[in-house]
């Protein structure tokens, strides 16, 4: 039986919905100020105050949809996870990978690249100290992750699901996690040395897991 979360993350937790283009624009701007200020001035030194002057609202529009810094951080990271899910879909209808291995790679080439490009990204790792449980009040976020990519994989692939299966991708998310946070430690733009035994582990771990699984 299956033991990761598959389900779509919960809706964001707005105080109310935006009804109108206009509210739905504000709200974007506001989530956008956040994850700027998340690269410039980290989690700590954030507040509500400073997201409305970046986003150019006033405070009282803030919390129109959100009671606190938490929840419009909450909903940075949120939209991240639908960000990277989407891109990777898109390079799985876009790109031929010869087996689940070089769909593993891809995952990954999307991590680092949106690491790079998008702003928010590399503060909120999805597994960081910020808040372990900004994706699901139950399970912390690296199990999120693990169970959307699980899913993903099965889908394409046909790998056989079991509790082992759940284990192995969970596993590998965590230490391609950390791995890659060593890339960007030594490297803003991440280690490339580094990227690429993050690959090398991954793959080794997995097909281990997976001996005898075929794309």
């Amino acid at each position: 039986m299956s033991t990761l979360p598959v389900e779509e993350p919960g809706e964001v937790p707005l105080r109310r919905q935006p009804t109108q283009r206009r509210s739905a624009r504000r709200v974007e701007r506001m989530l956008d100020a956040c994850a700027d200020l998340l690269d410039e001035i980290g989690y700590e030194a954030l507040s509500t105050t400073r997201i409305a002057e970046r986003a150019g609202v006033a405070i009282g529009s803030v919390y129109q949809f959100f009671p606190d810094k938490r929840a419009i951080t909450q909903a940075v990271t949120r939209r991240h996870v639908e960000r990277f899910m989407s891109r990777i879909g898109a390079r799985f209808l876009s790109e031929d990978y010869g087996g689940w291995w070089d769909a593993v790679d891809a995952i990954i080439d999307e991590y680092v690249e949106m690491h790079r490009t998008v702003p928010g990204f590399r503060s909120m790792h999805f597994g960081d100290v910020v808040d372990l449980h900004l994706l699901d009040g139950v399970s912390d976020n690296n199990t999120v992750i693990a169970g959307r990519l699980r899913g993903l994989l099965l889908q394409e692939y046909g790998l056989a699901d079991s509790e082992e299966f759940d284990l192995a991708i969970m596993v590998a998310v965590e230490a391609g996690d950390a791995v890659l946070k060593l890339a960007f430690r030594h490297d803003p733009d991440g280690a490339p040395q580094i990227v690429a035994e993050a690959k090398r582990l991954i793959r080794g771990y997995l097909n281990r897991q997976f001996a005898g699984a075929s794309g």
